[in-house]
């Protein structure tokens, strides 16, 4: 028996997509055995109405299959559309829903409305065109089989490697890991019980004795000559938008632990901070919230689609940091219940596990909610997720590092040379009492005596109100003098660097 498909659109504005679709399901080898689609156009004349026919068929298809666009379609007496209705009678009785919005600056207003209700209930993907659109049903239709168990494999964490053997992992990073594990969370084995025990532990090992990908993740010598997209990218702008120039640019190779580590010193090293009374790196105070920014890379290395050749990527503007990565969220869970307490179905569970062990995750399923309390304690912008083709998570600045006006105040070209240097492997370094950007103000300072305070904001990159900050700190430190009035005089830098 085959499994029904009701496709459901503005069948005017979607048309040729409707046609086309049909066409590919039932022509493509592998759908064409399980999948039958059907659109209202090629229902059979019969007795019934028109609205009883298609919300029949919704409610009895096995998938319903969503299109939405700009219009929102003709209105009966109620002033509903045959599309929100065959919605709704999916929804009413159960059906496995999938949902394609395509992009556009301009929809009908119930249209909208239309798209924001959906999304309350399922993940949808967006598409621009119909090569987009048949891309990510087939992805949908793939992971639907899978998920149902009418086509069998191992998923991409627990499947075997072809021809990796234990001579390509790296034994001082499982010994890194299992004296992390025994500190965290009791772990049992030690590395006298030997790596393959070990492995077979962590359900590392395949029941054949062959290396999982998840082990190759872990623990390789070199992850990337496995799997080239697994890197992170990461990158600091100016302003608000991905435009030049951008200071920093850094791609990050490892293992999953690795990765992890040098993503947050990246973001914990370009945000603003302050410390107490006392230098220490207990003491700092941090524009995000640590533990945010962790969960969010976390959240980003471990729950991605490694299938997919594209890398995570960690983008940090002047008013906020994205971090996004090749990835669906599991189904039935949307970017609305992450806000809320959720089941825990991580995408890769054979990866997670052991990066709880190594205690990179403090408790399972909780990471989204820790994450939304942690920036909201700290007086910050609730995050906000997103699921499209990738799914991100947006963390919101202090609104302080924005001009009054609205506007970023964006460095010329020739400023970047003088940036702070990036400090990735450190997070965040104390020098005689220093941060790395109090030491790059005097390195600058050194340079340019005359300087003013608002060059010195575009030069390091951070507004006005915190280079102040950092001027009374190091004028208090005896650091800096200031020789002469404020507009002609000069800094005299009292120490050697």
């Amino acid at each position: 028996m085959q499994i029904k498909i009701f496709i459901s659109s503005v069948q005017r504005e979607f048309a040729e997509e409707r046609r086309r679709l049909v066409d590919y399901i039932r022509q493509d080898v592998l759908f064409g055995q399980f999948f039958e689609p059907f659109i209202f156009e090629n229902l059979p004349a019969n007795n019934k109405n028109a609205q009883q026919a298609y919300l029949q068929e919704a409610a009895q298809s096995d998938i319903y299959l969503g299109i939405f666009g700009t219009e929102y379609g003709f209105e009966d007496a109620e002033g509903v559309s045959p599309t929100e209705r065959e919605y709704d009678s999916a929804t009413a009785n159960y059906r496995y829903r999938l949902a394609y919005v395509k992009q556009s600056d301009k929809r009908h207003p119930k249209e909208s409305a239309l798209i924001a209700k959906v999304e309350q209930d399922v993940v949808r993907r967006t598409f621009a065109d119909f090569d987009g659109l048949r891309a990510a049903v087939y992805a949908s239709l793939i992971r639907y089989l899978e998920e149902k168990e009418i086509i069998h494999k191992f998923p991409f964490d627990a499947s075997p490697h072809p021809y990796a053997t234990l001579s390509d992992l790296d034994e001082n990073k499982i010994r890194v890991f299992v004296e992390r594990a025994r500190a965290k969370r009791n772990f049992p084995l030690t590395m006298e019980n030997g790596l393959e025990a070990i492995l077979s532990g962590l359900h590392l090992l395949s029941p054949d004795g062959r290396l999982t990908n998840s082990a190759l993740l872990l623990f390789a010598k070199n992850p990337q000559a496995f799997f080239r997209p697994s890197e992170v990218k990461c990158v600091q702008f100016y302003g608000t938008k991905v435009q030049k120039p951008a200071p920093f640019y850094q791609v990050f190779y490892g293992n999953v632990f690795e990765l992890v580590d040098q993503a947050k010193a990246f973001v914990m090293s370009h945000i603003d901070a302050r410390i107490g009374d006392h230098s220490t790196d207990d003491n700092v105070q941090y524009e995000l919230p640590e533990s945010a920014v962790h969960e969010a890379i976390v959240n980003a290395i471990v729950h991605r689609d490694y299938t997919r050749n594209a890398s995570v990527q960690v983008m940090l503007f002047q008013d906020r940091l994205e971090v996004c990565n090749p990835g669906q969220l599991p189904y039935g869970l949307t970017p609305a219940k992450l806000s809320s307490k959720h089941s825990s179905e991580p995408t890769n569970p054979t990866l997670a596990h052991p990066v709880y062990l190594a205690g990179y995750i403090e408790r399972l399923g909780t990471g989204t909610n820790d994450l939304i309390d942690a920036c909201v304690s700290s007086g910050l912008k609730k995050p906000t997720f997103v699921q499209e083709e990738d799914f991100c998570i947006t963390l919101w600045r202090n609104m302080d590092s924005v001009a009054e006006n609205g506007t970023v105040e964006t460095p010329s070209k020739d400023t970047v040379k003088d940036t702070v240097k990036d400090t990735v492997k450190d997070t965040v370094k104390f020098r005689n009492n220093l941060t790395d950007r109090q030491i790059s103000i005097i390195n600058i300072i050194k340079k340019s005596p005359q300087i003013s305070s608002e060059e010195l904001s575009q030069k390091v990159g951070i507004n006005m109100r915190n280079v102040k900050n950092n001027l009374a700190k190091l004028k208090q430190l005896g650091i800096l003098e200031r020789i002469g009035p404020d507009k002609g005089g000069y800094w005299k830098v009292n120490v050697k660097r």
